[in-house]
């Protein structure tokens, strides 16, 4: 490991809290390999390393939790390739890390689009929860995108309902909700979406329906979607 690597992983040894671990442990967060370093810090500790792909990929390796969200924060998007995107979703296990990892670098690659709808169609948990998170992550960042990229997930969204696993669903309903909000073309076609959802024979899509169309169908989100130019969906 370079010199770099060895001081980050310093830098997060100094940080850690065992207390924290059992309190992570709590919330479905892994706790192999696991240091107990907060968020704030961990991004207090990116913003001062910078972007470094090199330093990104040994801290991955290293196969230490916090440093693998580090490792997201650090990594450069242009210089992620598809073939470190694969090696990397096939190594999570935990939420905390898929999601902090996808949001911040995975959403920002070329391939985004492409693994988004590829991954969600994987049986793997995670890969498939990577899935869906992209397709939240890329509602969120990615303002000029057209409607259509978005349509083209509700389909997978509808595949993905009846998944019972609760990492999967969670993201599932994310996704809808996320997309939702965008603008008034893709909430009413959400809103549709999530009423076939409800109509499906499973636990996990009339939960995934209900908790959507709550939020969907409150005055908050119509408000804002309102104020939102957006395209008109199928056009």
């Amino acid at each position: 490991m370079s010199e770099r690597g060895i001081i980050a992983l310093s830098r997060l040894k100094e940080m850690a809290n065992p207390e924290n671990v059992e309190g992570m442990a709590r919330f479905g967060i892994s706790c192999a390999n696991t240091w107990g370093v907060t968020m704030p810090e961990i991004r207090g500790l990116a913003k001062e390393l910078g972007k470094d792909q090199e330093l990104a990929m040994e801290l991955w390796e290293s196969g230490i939790h916090e440093a693998r969200i580090l490792a997201g924060l650090v990594a450069v998007p242009a210089l992620t390739g598809e073939d470190v995107m694969e090696r990397w979703v096939a190594d999570f296990d935990s939420w905390d890390v898929c999601d902090q990892v996808v949001a911040s670098l995975f959403d920002k690659t070329p391939y985004a689009y492409d693994l988004a709808l590829s991954w969600a169609r994987r049986e793997e948990e995670f890969v498939r929860r990577a899935g869906f998170v992209m397709m939240v992550a890329l509602a969120v960042h990615d303002k000029r995108a057209p409607d259509q990229r978005f349509l083209d997930f509700l389909p997978i969204i509808l595949e993905g309902a009846t998944d019972e696993r609760n990492f999967v669903k969670k993201a599932v309903n994310w996704a809808l909700r996320q997309i939702g909000k965008r603008n008034m073309g893709l909430h009413h076609a959400a809103i549709e979406m999530a009423r076939e959802i409800g109509s499906l024979d499973s636990k996990s899509a009339r939960w995934i329906a209900s908790d959507a169309l709550r939020e969907l169908d409150g005055e908050a989100v119509r408000q804002k979607v309102r104020k939102v130019k957006g395209e008109v969906p199928g056009k």
